[in-house]
């Protein structure tokens, strides 16, 4: 399927305004969202409960008629649980292998930090790789496939920290936050009108999803704004409030998660501002503050801020120069 320029803007913009039918007054998160399902990424929402993390991942599978499924982890979910075993087919006499909730488009893992280790472990394939091993047979997921996981910050006693590795797999850590006032008042009319996510319809096809993800892949980067979106990994590399800085998984994630952006602008091009406007969504998770800044109430959006700050921007002048050369 070709799509235009054009098309991928209308395409984008109907995507977040269905999902706002039933996501009241939250059009910023919906869109980072979009971006990183387009940018092929995943999502982690550390929330409070009820703000409508599981309404936002089935108004998006809906809105693209993908397939959703939802997983509540706990202590005793096992890895198999995640992402499927064995069964005895007992008129065969056989072993098959039954899929896990895994094998879907979109896949809630809720409260994921209440699963143990080894089956936060089971996703990480799942989520790097987009295919699932088990008894030595590898099987590939379905395409798209994006996790949106979720995280309570206040309860903390029976929780299993994600480790560096796994918190390295999310494109963004976001939040919904709770719903403005004059949001909170529509939620509560479309209750009462009894409009429920049920009567959302799909706008979007997988097939043209599909598309959405390729088109954006070709949007062009300039050296001057890829050598800016490296100084700005590179300095969380070298700041002195930090044990550690972001990977070059970050940087990947962030140039691709800039071309959805520049996409869903309606250029094909990658700007300055693209960089900076997502920078702390894919890069706050993954710092580690030393005992000092902790000590001092530094925030890791706080050094993000002072980055996006202290890195010089390329001019209009240097990139105008760059695309007479080009």
């Amino acid at each position: 399927m070709t799509l235009t320029t054009a098309d991928f803007v209308t395409r984008f913009q109907q995507m977040a305004a269905n999902v706002e039918r039933v996501i009241k007054g939250k059009r910023e998160v919906i869109e980072l969202t979009l971006i990183g399902m387009l940018a092929e990424g995943h999502v982690l929402f550390e929330d409070m409960p009820g703000t409508g993390k599981t309404m936002l991942s089935r108004a998006i599978s809906q809105t693209i008629s993908a397939d959703v499924a939802r997983i509540q982890c706990t202590p005793d979910l096992l890895p198999a649980d995640v992402t499927g075993s064995s069964v005895l087919d007992r008129e065969r006499g056989t072993f098959s292998f039954r899929p896990g909730p895994v094998f879907t488009n979109v896949l809630l893992a809720d409260e994921i930090n209440r699963a143990t280790p080894k089956t936060q472990s089971a996703l990480l394939e799942a989520m790097a790789e987009r295919r699932v091993t088990y008894d030595g047979v590898t099987r590939e997921l379905p395409t798209p496939f994006f996790v949106l996981a979720t995280m309570n910050p206040l309860e903390q006693a029976g929780t299993f920290p994600l480790p560096e590795a796994q918190l390295d797999r999310f494109m963004f850590q976001l939040s919904l936050g709770y719903a403005p006032r004059a949001a909170e008042a529509q939620v509560l009319r479309s209750a009462e009108a009894g409009e429920s996510i049920e009567e959302l319809t799909a706008v979007v096809s997988l097939e043209e999803f599909r598309a959405m993800v390729a088109w954006a892949k070709a949007v062009t980067i300039s050296d001057d704004v890829l050598y800016y979106l490296i100084d700005l990994v590179a300095a969380t590399r070298s700041d002195t409030q930090l044990q550690l800085g972001a990977s070059s998984r970050a940087s990947l994630a962030l140039l691709r998660a800039a071309k959805v952006r520049a996409a869903a602008a309606g250029r094909d091009d990658v700007l300055p501002g693209d960089i900076a406007a997502l920078a702390p969504a894919v890069l706050t998770h993954r710092l580690l503050l030393t005992g000092e800044a902790l000590m001092s109430e530094t925030t890791r959006a706080d050094v993000v801020d002072q980055i996006l700050h202290r890195v010089k921007v390329p001019t209009a002048g240097a990139l105008s120069q760059q695309d007479a050369q080009d």
